[in-house]
């Protein structure tokens, strides 16, 4: 493994520690969040499953919850996207 691949797997990593902390609360409403891609030039793409995918309150839940949630344990991350965002 290069270190190019480490580094991708250590932000990955701590991707998912951050959306771990806020995964309970998308999992009660039968939701959750999946990690599709982190870009080279760290831009990190998502998916809302299950009911998170077809809600009304999933720019909110993303906006309040995810975004701020990556974004406080991941500051390299630049952008997030969601490919399914309602």
């Amino acid at each position: 493994m290069n270190s190019v691949e480490t580094k991708s797997d250590e932000l990955t990593m701590r991707i998912e520690a951050s959306l771990d902390s806020i995964r309970p609360y998308l999992e009660a409403d039968g939701g959750n969040i999946r990690v599709l891609e982190v870009t080279n030039d760290f831009i990190l793409k998502l998916e809302f499953v299950g009911n998170c995918g077809s809600c009304p309150m999933s720019t909110m839940t993303f906006k309040a919850g995810v975004e701020e949630a990556i974004k406080r344990a991941v500051p390299e991350i630049r952008t997030i996207e969601v490919t399914n965002l309602s």
